[in-house]
């Protein structure tokens, strides 16, 4: 079910204070101004859950945090790693799907897929990776082109959280990204290290599809992904109706980072990597 979707962009409100994992002593941390941004109002079209609340972004690193940072850069080495391991084909969505079967919560509480829907997803994490499994809803924000525009989407913003290298929107219609919650006492998601330009793999069914971090949602939901990844994993990608209601698995790897962020094959070529690590870590 595609959802209202607002963008904040840096400048004048105050964040929410972050907070830490389970058991964690939570860092003092300063709260960086960030101003409001309202997206286009509601065009008629058929009724559909409220995303609850407004998107921020982008969001400082905190000053202190749990995972020491470990970035991922185009042009930097992704082929560290046993020369078997490298000759290896391409990860599988069946190995995937069974090493995030458990999970060991690190979110203080749960999100809705959407606005009305229980509060029943935890966000799980590993040495080396969080993730969730949740619906998927279309995020069409950004640069305006064919498929997302005013007109397509009735809560279209021209916007992202996270800007490409030339400081404009990131483009849904190609660009593979997902979105994360806004942070906030069920979840922070920078005590992770977890931020703009994080690689990403999303699963459903027998498809793997790399992506980064390139939106930032309301507080209490979680579950969507850019135009361009519903497009690669086969769901239906109209910003009006399409997604996919469940089934499908967000895994974010810690300490990653594609620059630019809008760098699709470094994206590609780094969440390949991180996906076989992932597979034979803890």
């Amino acid at each position: 079910m595609r959802v209202q979707s607002l963008t904040l962009v840096a400048a004048s409100a105050a964040l929410l204070a972050p907070t830490t994992s389970p058991g964690a002593p939570a860092p003092s941390l300063s709260r960086p101004q960030v101003q409001l941004r309202s997206g286009h109002q509601p065009q008629t079209g058929p009724a559909r859950a409220d995303r609850s609340g407004p998107r921020i972004g982008p969001v400082p690193e905190p000053q202190a945090g749990t995972v020491a940072p470990s970035r991922i850069r185009p042009g930097a080495e992704t082929g560290a790693g046993p020369k078997e391991n490298r000759r290896e084909g391409p990860v599988r969505a069946a190995d995937l799907l069974a090493k995030t079967r458990d999970c060991h919560p690190v979110s203080r509480g749960r999100y809705r897929s959407d606005a009305g829907a229980p509060a029943d997803i935890p966000v799980c994490g590993t040495r080396g990776a969080v993730y969730w499994k949740a619906d998927l809803d279309i995020d069409c924000d950004g640069r305006p082109g064919d498929h997302c525009n005013s007109r397509t989407d009735p809560y279209f913003n021209p916007t992202t959280a996270y800007p490409q290298s030339d400081g404009r929107p990131l483009d849904a219609e190609s660009l593979p990204y997902v979105v994360v919650p806004q942070p906030s006492d069920i979840w922070d998601h920078r005590r992770h290290d977890v931020h703009g330009g994080s690689v990403a793999a999303v699963v459903h069914g027998d498809r793997v599809r790399y992506a980064v971090v390139g939106d930032i949602g309301p507080r209490a939901i979680i579950g969507e992904a850019s135009y361009a990844v519903a497009r690669s994993l086969g769901i239906p990608a109209d910003p009006h109706g399409g997604g996919a209601a469940s089934g499908v698995t967000y895994i974010v790897f810690k300490g990653s980072e594609v620059e630019p962020i809008e760098d699709e094959a470094a994206a590609e070529k780094a969440g390949e990597r991180l996906a076989r690590e992932f597979l034979g870590g803890d």
